[in-house]
């Protein structure tokens, strides 16, 4: 037997598709129809991911008759029908909507509490602002404590799945459409709530209290926002598998076990963002360089820094310099999109 026929027959004792496999494996459809045609041949570590998919050896899996064995246990096969969530995409998605919305609800919620012990001294020789500042940087710690793993195990899921096939129906997708409408109301809704109690207290004895109230509560309506805005999101796969080609190195994407024509699109498309890229740090740099020569153009003409007048002249627009650059960059980049040679 070869490694063909084990593969395809494992498959199909799995009921799996070839998409599905791909997914397990972080490779395209193209990838696995390539194997079971034995015009390509997986890398060592893709063929240890089948090992531990199809429970077998190495050796039985390139040289060995999988056919001769029991057939594998229901519990690994993969429903036929509609695409299934075969890598845990939607729960990986799911984690992630939690977890970064609550850190920002944190740092917000942080800078709401701390607001309360605003000109509070802790001791008398202190900064009257310390405490404030204490309670503020403890919640950008206990929020960042959750971006930042998030971050990474996200980067690492895309890293692993640079595919995803679309398993979500219409009516999954509608339905989140729904709760993202009702969680951007909620979340608005709950902020008026904070701004009307500091409009209608801001003249009292309780305005400082109010302030706060309202940066809690814009902590809480921040989370329903973003929370509802990454699960519409994570239904939309297409988007998904967009943004990790969008992401890969040249290096990532020479590695990549796809088909040679679409490897070579995502170089050649990756070579075309590096340059818009350059040309726009260069602009960038350019006018930081005309920035400061505004800036810094009277003590050129031989006066004294303490005689200058900051508020005459073309040292008052030398910030003008990098919104235009930045205006620049955009043309650029509409231009260099516009004529590229595809």
């Amino acid at each position: 037997m070869s490694f063909r026929d084990n593969l395809q027959y494992l498959r199909a004792t799995r009921n799996m598709t070839q998409e599905q496999l791909a997914m397990l494996l972080g490779v395209s459809r193209q990838s696995v129809t390539k194997w079971e045609a034995e015009r390509a041949y997986p890398e060592m570590d893709k063929l240890l991911k089948l090992c531990d998919i199809f429970d077998c050896t190495l050796d039985d899996l390139v040289k060995g008759d999988l056919t001769a064995r029991p057939t594998a246990r229901p519990a690994a096969t993969v429903p036929q029908g509609a695409p299934q969530d075969v890598c845990g995409y939607d729960e990986h998605m799911r984690r992630f909507a939690r977890k970064v919305p609550t850190g920002i609800a944190i740092i917000v919620l942080g800078a709401g509490i701390g607001s309360l012990f605003e000109g509070q001294r802790v001791l008398p020789f202190a900064n009257p602002d310390a405490l404030f500042m204490g309670v503020l940087l403890l919640g950008v710690l206990a929020g960042l404590a959750f971006i930042i793993p998030a971050g990474m195990e996200h980067s690492a899921f895309q890293k692993a799945h640079p595919y995803i096939e679309d398993f979500y129906t219409a009516e999954d997708k509608s339905a989140a459409g729904r709760r993202l409408a009702c969680g951007v109301v909620g979340g608005v809704g709950v902020i008026f709530v904070g701004v009307m109690g500091l409009l209608l207290t801001e003249d009292g004895p309780h305005g400082n209290l109010a302030a706060s109230a309202l940066i809690m509560l814009a902590a809480v309506g921040a989370w329903l926002i973003v929370h509802f805005a990454l699960m519409y999101n994570r239904t939309n796969v297409a988007e998904y598998n967009k943004s990790v080609a969008d992401d890969l190195e040249l290096e990532e994407i020479a590695n990549l076990t796809v088909e040679e024509e679409y490897k070579a699109a995502l170089l050649q498309k990756k070579r075309h963002s590096q340059k818009v890229g350059a040309v726009c740090a260069v602009i960038m740099l350019a006018a930081t360089a005309v920035g400061l020569l505004l800036l810094f153009a009277p003590l050129f003409g031989g006066q004294n820094i303490d005689d200058i007048d900051w508020e005459s002249g073309g040292s008052t627009y030398f910030w003008l310099a990098w919104p235009i650059g930045a205006l620049l960059c955009g043309v650029v980049a509409i231009l260099m999109n516009a004529f590229r040679k595809e």
